[in-house]
């Protein structure tokens, strides 16, 4: 049962009425206060300050000042007259009290959805703008990869401009050292004609061998015939995953396949937060790679929101989960980083060799997140399982090592 408070002072003029209330040592973060055109209602535990009023007033023009132990009300008249007394007797006081309780849970239930749609609006304005310096950056680096296509193509044409004159003018050179041997020729045969016989009876008297021996060297020599070429066709069984087929484990690697087709059609356009999105902005991949260029800015809160909207448009994709948990990590909101790293696990099964770089991190997040909350048990299971996926890996097997020291240190 509230104490009612009954010790107030109030005065007032032709068009204002002044109530102070004094607070009786109840802090001001205590003090809730109900106020209409009819009522005043005014509650610091355990008291109770209650006026059903004379006259009406202008509650939007009206203003409480609380602090220094006491409440001081200045309220506006709706008529500029003086009231005869500060409470009104009637016998309305129940259904008056309902009216304004219910007016003023109306008037925060609006105040909070004007607060709702305000921080939508935000939302979205902080949205269409980190887009919009996406596109101007996208923008920029097509320009820039334009103009040294174009610079490119300039040194490439100049190039073969060049190497069209140099041939042009090796070709040139080439015919005109033909003409000149051409018109020298005949001179040397016709001087050949003439002391060729005396030459060839001097060395037939004289028995010399010399142009048998040139004459047989110059003979040319029967060579093979090339070898005639053909292709040879190989075929190969098909295979998706690296490893060999009598290495791999077919219904496991059918299953994961299946799974990441199930994941890829899975997407849920039908979302409100998607009405004033274009439509590449509705694609998980898009997000995802977003995400991705935000976490490697240091955005990590502007990256769990990419991650979110992704999620919400497809549950199936394992790295949307493993990336977040890594925005968590960095935000240090350890319990949430260990439940996205371990839905990264279980939308990850069954386990392949083409999944294993994907469990490697998952693994290892959920770990850290474990060693941050000093279960380093369970975080020492989590890098095991890490290590025996990458048996080779030396910074991975240090931390182990580390994980299980601090254990037999603790224990």
């Amino acid at each position: 049962m509230p104490l009612i408070v009954r010790d107030h002072t109030w005065t007032q003029n032709q068009n204002t009425v002044y109530i102070s209330l004094p607070l009786k040592g109840v802090k001001t973060a205590n003090v809730h206060v109900i106020c209409t055109d009819e009522y005043l209602k005014v509650s610091f535990p355990p008291f109770l300050f209650e006026v059903f009023l004379f006259g009406p007033i202008n509650e939007e023009k009206s203003e409480a000042r609380i602090g220094n132990g006491v409440a001081v009300f200045t309220l506006q008249k709706r008529r500029d007259e003086l009231w005869e007394q500060l409470f009104t007797n009637i016998d309305k006081q129940k259904q008056i009290r309902e009216q304004a309780i219910l007016k003023v849970q109306e008037k925060e239930a609006e105040q909070s959805k004007a607060k709702a749609a305000r921080i939508q609006q935000e939302k979205k304005y902080a949205l269409e703008t980190m887009m919009k310096l996406e596109n101007e950056e996208r923008g920029r680096i097509q320009k820039m990869k334009d103009e040294e296509c174009a610079r490119a193509t300039a040194e490439l044409d100049f190039w073969r401009e060049t190497q069209r004159k140099t041939a042009e003018e090796n070709e040139n050179q080439q015919k005109t050292r033909g003409t000149g041997t051409h018109d020298n020729q005949p001179v040397y045969q016709k001087t050949e004609r003439v002391n060729a016989p005396p030459a060839v009876t001097l060395m037939h008297n004289t028995g010399d061998t010399t142009s048998g021996q040139r004459s047989r060297k110059q003979k040319p020599k029967d060579l093979p015939a090339p070898r005639s070429a053909g292709c040879i066709q190989i075929s190969f069984t098909p295979r998706v995953f690296p490893t060999a087929l009598r290495e791999s484990r077919v219904p496991e690697e059918e299953e994961w396949l299946k799974k990441q087709a199930e994941a890829r059609r899975a997407v849920d356009t039908d979302l409100a937060e998607l009405d004033d999105l274009r439509e590449e902005e509705r694609n998980p991949d898009w997000l995802k790679e977003k995400g991705d260029k935000l976490f490697m800015a240091g955005n990590y809160q502007a990256a769990v929101n990419a991650y979110n909207l992704a999620i919400k448009l497809n549950r199936k994709i394992p790295a949307l989960f493993s990336n977040r948990a890594a925005c968590h990590l960095k935000l240090r909101n350890l319990h949430k980083a260990i439940e996205d790293s371990s839905q990264a696990l279980e939308l990850l099964k069954p386990a392949v060799a083409a999944n294993a770089p994907a469990r490697l991190k998952a693994h290892v997040r959920r770990g850290t997140a474990f060693c941050e909350l000093e279960l380093y048990v369970e975080g020492l299971q989590d890098y095991q399982a890490a290590l025996e996926i990458d048996p080779h890996n030396a910074a991975l097997r240090a931390d182990t090592d580390k994980i299980r020291e601090v254990i037999q240190g603790t224990t």
